[in-house]
């Protein structure tokens, strides 16, 4: 699992000439980083004393953020799978037009589900950029730059899961999967760019 590798042999993985684990893994594993500065920032809140009012709230989103890290950290291999199904299809024989139907068939389907794992990841990076917000705005000033680091670090997990979305969608013949996804991609960065700016406005350090 990738996820156990210590840190440097991760990077050493993804530096290699294997085109696996790559922009995918690496997308998950900045989302995952940055649900865990947000639930830490929430835990530094959590309980101290002047932040009485948002300690509520705080606890729920630590926990949230804790949760979503775990599961971002799952992805990692989650989309390296993903990818290693595909070219499994690859290799499927093809020498009956049978051979050929079932193994264009399989390399569709797999091509779906490698763009489905980012998608999946941007969809639910973007959804902490509020519990985010709020953390900067109440949370523990001494830790402000600990929410804004979350937020660029969630912000660059959607956009590079979003690179890996669309590079997938160049070999799915589903036109309307495609149409679909490729708006969703789209409307997904336009408010990833929008909302990063305006939390960050409200940054005081």
């Amino acid at each position: 699992m990738l996820v156990d590798l210590k840190v440097k042999d991760f990077i050493a993985q993804v530096a290699s000439d294997s085109p696996a684990p790559g922009g995918g893994s690496v997308a998950a594993l900045s989302a995952s980083l940055g649900a865990g500065l947000l639930s830490m920032l929430a835990n530094l809140t959590a309980g101290k004393k002047g932040y009485e009012d948002s300690w509520n709230e705080m606890e729920k989103t630590a926990a949230r953020a804790k949760n979503a890290a775990e599961g971002f950290l799952k992805t990692i291999d989650e989309d390296t799978a993903a990818f290693n199904v595909y070219m499994d299809a690859i290799k499927m024989p093809k020498d009956t037009d049978a051979q050929k139907a079932e193994r264009s068939a399989a390399m569709q389907t797999a091509a779906k589900g490698a763009t489905n794992v980012p998608l999946q990841l941007a969809r639910d990076a973007f959804s902490l950029f509020a519990p985010v917000e709020y953390a900067i705005k109440h949370g523990n000033k001494n830790a402000t730059s600990d929410g804004a680091v979350a937020l660029v670090m969630l912000r660059s997990g959607v956009l590079a899961a979003l690179y890996n979305v669309r590079i997938n969608l160049g070999g799915i013949k589903d036109e309307e999967f495609v149409k679909a996804v490729a708006k969703e991609a789209d409307d997904l960065e336009r408010a990833v760019m929008v909302r990063e700016k305006e939390i960050l406005a409200g940054v005081e350090l």
